[in-house]
């Protein structure tokens, strides 16, 4: 062995292994091996803020073996993920092999493939401190917030709170919404529509436009009194196409994909939650097993907020399209995206599929039905960002009602050519996400007119008059979270998926028909942080901060400088608010349902689960009822059976879980039993159980998706989802 790498993953470790000969030697560190300690600050306030790290439980076991290693190697290559965290496991790794320096080499690559690796090695570089201080100063930021704010919060509101750098303004971002649309006061107009009919053609709608010179504003038409008014100047009026405007229209491909996209996307199209894209995605840069054997990462490094893209890529797209489509499909001249996300880090590709020629169904028979969905989308929006514009032929057509100077409209289109629009079927939208699905065009909503021209006499088929009401904003779904978030500058790609189950988790907000609520537990949060430490939760203040280290990764800042800055003011509010901050209990909602087991009155409580009825008395009495969404208690089913305990009635409950079994005699008889329904399938990984060997694979239990062994019972290793 000359040679040993060192990577994060055990799926790296074995598709990067079959890359390269016998002389090296790859290992895997699975994941950090360092971290600052779980039940102390482990900051040093007073000393410059020095970290004091532990070596985590799993790392105990494989740096020996790691240590033996790098002892018999030449060379010891770091080629852990290319991004600040990456860097600071390489760096953490460093620390602890305490091998001489010069052995020491940093390598990095955007894609999992043998040029990719090979290319590496022939090109390494040293460790960038950089790099590794805005690790640094980003995990001692947020142990800072974490550890000091927290305990605050259990003492003021409820033990077992948390509060963070980044997942507080989520949740006042969350909480704003609410707040707007519990403000929000309806407000009615009205619409006038009219089918016509050319002779010997289908009819279609016009919509009210204008009353001569004067065009109608959206919320214009206010009452009915002002509809029925024109209603009546429409008396026997006589209808013709008095104007046709037609133009080109030219639709540009979005794109390639970063993080927020991808998870943007992935949500409106294939119902996937943020955090499984990314472990979806992450199977696909890890490595697949194809044909005779062969294990390649099929797409890009997925964490990035960059669009730009490798000339070798866009020259291999290229050919791929004028090959398969011709060279009418192609651009005048090769696109360049400019990266729009605020604060982009690292110059990282976007992600893109390793090889233009690998399309969809070549490798479909290799990857599981996610694999599958989410490669698709992935290359097909790459393939689609470097193809031609779509070419629609767009007509709009005034009909006048004469002898009155009312004027109706009517567009429509027809797709002349279609671009990059070859790619692409129609995708299912997932319900409730369409307002922020960047892909629907206001012309897709247009119908198709018939053959017209000015003077064209048309015949009236139905007026119809319609009443309307303005809608509140909708409640933010993942997709629009992790846009709003991004565009705002708050988090960065590895922490969108984490911040959201974070929220959740704690209880602040709830994730109900794919939209977030905030919970009185978090409403009640929020509040506190905004009077009390109103820069946490501030928005341009939280983005600050990561344009700070940002400026430490390109070595503009010193991290201690940009932690001392953010500490000093934030101490002296702690000071204060542990004196001036009042114990605010969340609200709860009284009923006049009597506790069944006690005669208490019963309140409405609420978990990230959902409203529930507990007794006013608890923790005195536990009782707790479940109730719908109109607040009506559910009255527990009978069942006919009996329990094998006690034998009183089985009747059916609703848990957190949804429907299960248990005693009528609950709780001095806790008999419960599941009932049968079809299971969630595990979502398989990639990765090997470090006990037994045999896969891990993705479940989902109360508290979201973790890993575990496939060989449960027997082998009972669980392990948290990496960010």
């Amino acid at each position: 062995m000359d040679a040993l790498v060192i990577v994060e993953s055990p799926t790296k470790e074995r598709t990067i292994g079959k890359f390269l000969s016998k002389k090296f030697l790859v290992k895997s560190s699975y994941g950090h091996v360092r971290d600052l300690p779980q039940r102390k600050l482990g900051v040093d306030v007073d000393n410059e803020f020095e970290p004091s790290y532990v070596v985590l439980p799993r790392a105990k076991k494989l740096l020996p073996e790691l240590n033996k290693a790098a002892k018999l190697a030449k060379t010891i290559y770091l080629a852990t993920d290319y991004d600040r965290e990456g860097e600071a496991i390489a760096w953490h790794l460093a620390q602890m092999l305490k091998v001489p320096p010069e052995k020491l080499k940093r390598i990095t690559f955007h894609e999992i493939t043998p040029e990719a690796i090979k290319a590496a090695l022939a090109d390494p570089r040293e460790l960038d401190s950089h790099l590794v201080d805005a690790q640094v100063a980003r995990r001692v930021l947020d142990r800072l917030v974490g550890y000091k704010l927290s305990p605050l919060l259990w003492r003021k509101v409820k033990r077992g709170l948390s509060a963070g750098r980044v997942q507080s303004v989520a949740v006042r971002i969350i909480c704003q919404r609410e707040s707007e649309i519990e403000k929000f006061v309806p407000q009615e107009y009205w619409t006038v529509s009219i089918l016509v009919e050319k002779k010997g053609h289908q009819p279609f709608w016009a919509h009210l436009h204008a009353n001569g010179t004067h065009k109608f504003g959206r919320l214009e038409l206010a009452s009915k009194a002002a509809v029925d008014e024109i209603i009546a100047g429409l008396d026997n009026a006589k209808y013709g196409v008095s104007k046709i405007e037609s133009k080109e229209r030219r639709r540009q491909p979005p794109a390639p994909f970063t993080t927020a996209s991808l998870q943007q996307e992935s949500s409106h199209r294939l119902g996937f939650r943020a955090q499984r894209t990314m472990i979806v995605a992450q199977q696909l840069y890890e490595g697949i097993a194809l044909a005779n054997g062969e294990t390649v990462g099929l797409i890009t490094y997925m964490r990035t907020d960059s669009t730009f893209i490798a000339n070798t890529a866009q020259t291999e797209a290229i050919k791929y399209v004028q090959e398969k489509y011709g060279k009418d499909h192609l651009p005048p001249k090769p696109r360049v995206f400019k990266t729009k996300a605020k604060g982009a880090q690292e110059a990282h590709e976007a992600i893109r599929p390793t090889s233009a020629q690998r399309d969809p169904e070549s490798v479909r028979s290799y990857l599981s039905p996610e694999q599958f969905k989410l490669y698709k989308l992935i290359w097909e929006r790459f393939m689609g960002s470097q193809m031609a514009d779509a070419i629609y032929d767009t007509m709009t057509v005034d009909v006048g009602a004469l002898p009155s100077s009312f004027v109706f409209r009517a567009s429509g289109r027809t797709l002349k050519f279609p671009g990059f629009l070859v790619l692409q079927g129609k995708a299912e939208v997932v319900p409730g996400q369409a307002e922020v699905l960047e892909a629907v065009d206001d012309l897709e909503k247009e119908e198709m007119l018939p053959p017209l021209a000015v003077g064209d006499s048309l015949a009236k088929k139905e007026l119809k008059p319609e009443q309307h009401f303005t809608e509140p904003p909708p409640r933010f779904n993942e997709a629009s979270l992790v846009k709003t978030m991004e565009e705002l500058g708050i988090g960065r790609p590895s922490t969108y998926a984490p911040i959201i189950q974070t929220i959740i988790g704690r209880g602040y907000v709830r994730f109900e028909e794919r939209r977030f609520i905030p919970t009185e537990l978090g409403k009640t949060v929020d509040q506190q942080l905004v009077e009390n430490f109103s820069e946490i939760v501030d928005v341009n203040f939280t983005a600050s901060l990561e344009t700070q280290l940002d400026n430490v990764a390109d070595g503009a800042a010193k991290w201690q400088t940009v932690i001392r800055n953010f500490w000093i003011p934030f101490s002296k509010k702690l000071a204060t608010a542990e004196t001036e901050m009042k114990v605010t209990k969340p609200k709860v909602q009284e009923t006049d349902v009597k506790c069944d087991k006690c005669g208490s009155m019963m309140v409405v409580r609420e978990s990230r689960f959902g409203k529930f009825l507990a007794c006013s008395k608890y923790p005195t009495c536990t009782f707790k009822a479940s109730i719908d969404k109109e607040g009506n208690v559910v009255k527990p089913e009978e069942t006919g059976e009996a329990c094998p305990d006690c034998g009183k009635p089985i009747i059916s409950r609703m848990g957190r879980r949804g429907k299960f079994l248990a005693c009528s005699g609950y709780p001095d008889c806790k008999f419960t039993r599941s009932i049968a329904s079809e299971k969630t399938p595990a979502l398989p990984t990639g990765e090997k159980c470090e006990n037994c060997g045999k896969d891990m694979v993705m479940k989902r239990g109360r508290f979201g998706e973790f890993l575990a062994c496939s060989g449960y019972p027997a082998c009972k290793t669980i392990r948290k989802v990496a960010a």
